[in-house]
């Protein structure tokens, strides 16, 4: 049985965590952040941890990482 290809762009976006949990980064960090107040900025830092749904999907997407 031939191996399953890994979905590249997936496995930069994305990173498992010591106890399974997949780790993404805060979406809309690109630019126009300057008229974006300290809080919000301050919060687009952070990683946020993904839904059940997308966890499923990305373990999929991604059999070997």
């Amino acid at each position: 049985m031939p191996k399953i290809k890994t979905h590249k762009a997936t496995v930069k976006r994305f990173k498992k965590t010591g106890n399974d949990k997949l780790i993404q980064r805060k979406a809309g960090q690109d630019h126009f952040n300057s008229r974006e107040t300290g809080n919000v900025g301050r919060q687009k830092r952070l990683d946020i941890s993904t839904t059940k749904t997308l966890t499923r999907t990305i373990k999929a997407l991604t059999p070997y990482n």
